[in-house]
């Protein structure tokens, strides 16, 4: 797609019909720590192929390893968090962890050099228990608002934002069958796809961190490959006739099309001048666009966000427990 050149036509948005629950509400790919998506897809530099995998097979997002011993707080000298670290139960002990994970999650996205590829695995263990412990806190409210009064002022507005969007999607969420199959993949690279949402940013004037909080939301940064029930396909989760219309020509399946036509849709759509009427054009549900522009605050007040929010992991919620899906073992 040659995007540079390719005028941009505007036309009045299309309503995304038929769409009915998005993967949106069976994902909880959070942004937030859960999410549901409705938009995702491949690359055109194809990421290795990833068997589709069942929700059963996958380990609980809540399995606590009686022997995990490992500190929140992954600082010089202490030990990672497993990936099935116990979570706190007390407001003390949850506030710390918090303040804890994130501090020294930080401090390793900024040792990180995203262009190398790959995350390191201190910022994988990091970011799955930081998102773990939000979706522990957004099932437990009243221990989240005692443990959310003990942090620092800019912590506790980034917890509240976190919190606040899964609780969105977690209402837009249904369980389904443990026997379900989900197509995931591996993401393309961090730095390879801020290169695409700037580049839209640019073109459009959609800010960089809305559709990064789009994609997150939808699909994970393209971790889930499955097409949603009602036919949304690519990372942006698009319908085939929204696409035909936006899509410029492209590969809904590229992750660099996918991106452009969003922006592209989103301007139709009113943005930048209004985000909530271009998200609501984008996915009819007020649940989601403020769980989206959670999101987008939170990396326009800290870059270093996107690179967390990247490293969150799929979770599947099932009739017999959440299932997460991708991530570290």
């Amino acid at each position: 797609m040659d995007d540079l050149r390719r005028p941009f036509r505007a036309r009045p948005p299309k309503p995304r019909t038929g769409r009915g629950r998005t993967l949106a509400c069976l994902l909880l790919v959070s942004a937030a720590v859960a999410g549901t998506g409705g938009c995702g897809g491949t690359a055109t530099t194809a990421a290795p192929s990833s068997p589709s995998v069942p929700s059963s097979a996958s380990a609980k997002a809540t399995d606590a390893s009686p022997s995990a011993t490992a500190s929140a707080g992954a600082s010089a000298g202490q030990a990672l968090p497993a990936p099935g670290a116990p979570l706190p139960a007390d407001p003390a002990r949850l506030a710390t962890a918090l303040r804890d994970t994130t501090t020294a999650l930080n401090a390793a996205i900024d040792r990180w050099r995203p262009s190398t590829g790959t995350p390191p695995r201190d910022v994988e263990l990091l970011a799955l228990y930081q998102q773990r412990l939000y979706r522990h806190a957004a099932r437990h409210r009243a221990l989240a608002d005692r443990a959310f009064a003990r942090l620092p002022a800019a912590l506790a507005a980034q917890a509240k934002d976190n919190v606040s969007a899964l609780r969105e999607l977690l209402a837009l969420t249904r369980p389904i069958k443990p026997s379900a199959v989900f197509k995931v993949q591996p993401a393309r690279p961090a730095a390879e796809l801020l290169g695409h949402f700037k580049r839209a940013e640019r073109r459009f004037g959609v800010e960089w961190e809305v559709l990064a909080s789009v994609m997150f939301v939808e699909t994970k940064f393209g971790r889930v490959r499955a097409d949603s029930h009602a036919g949304a396909q690519g990372p942006m989760q698009f319908m085939p006739a929204t696409w035909r219309a936006y899509g410029m020509g492209g590969d809904v399946q590229n992750p660099r099309d996918a991106v452009m036509a969003a922006a592209n849709y989103l301007h139709a759509s009113g943005a930048p001048r209004d985000y909530r009427r271009a998200l609501h054009a984008y996915n009819p549900s007020q649940a989601y666009v403020d769980a989206v522009l959670l999101h987008a605050r939170q990396m326009r007040r800290d870059p270093r966000a996107y690179y967390a929010y990247y490293n969150w992991q799929v979770f599947v919620l099932t009739t017999a427990g959440e299932r997460r899906l991708t991530g570290p073992k």
